[in-house]
């Protein structure tokens, strides 16, 4: 398997490359599809509301620490376009750990 050298912190970070040869074509080279996890794959850390004027590359730099990482806050909250959170002044929106890693333990 094959893979573009995407950072780790892209969404597109370690799919992996394909081809696709037409009928008497010279072959096509393209990054797999990537799958959106479920929102319940993410350990939630936090919130933010949303203010008016407000751009989700905006809200992953102040809260994520990356500006680029306004695709974590989509996947974390069901959303497929990053201006579907934005729309909505005082939206709540769900702030994550990347997928995979736990959250805290639940106190007894």
């Amino acid at each position: 398997m094959t893979t573009y050298n995407f950072p780790p912190t892209s969404r597109y970070y370690g799919l992996p490359l394909a081809t696709w040869t037409p009928p008497g074509g010279e072959p096509i080279v393209y990054l797999s599809r990537r799958f959106v996890p479920g929102s319940d794959r993410f350990a939630t850390i936090g919130w933010h509301v949303v203010a008016e004027g407000e751009r989700m590359d905006i809200v992953a730099g102040r809260t994520l620490g990356d500006a680029e990482a306004f695709w974590r806050l989509c996947d974390a909250n069901d959303a497929m376009r990053p201006d579907d959170l934005t729309v909505e002044v005082g939206r709540r929106i769900r702030l994550t750990l990347p997928e995979g890693v736990p959250g805290p333990a639940a106190a007894d």
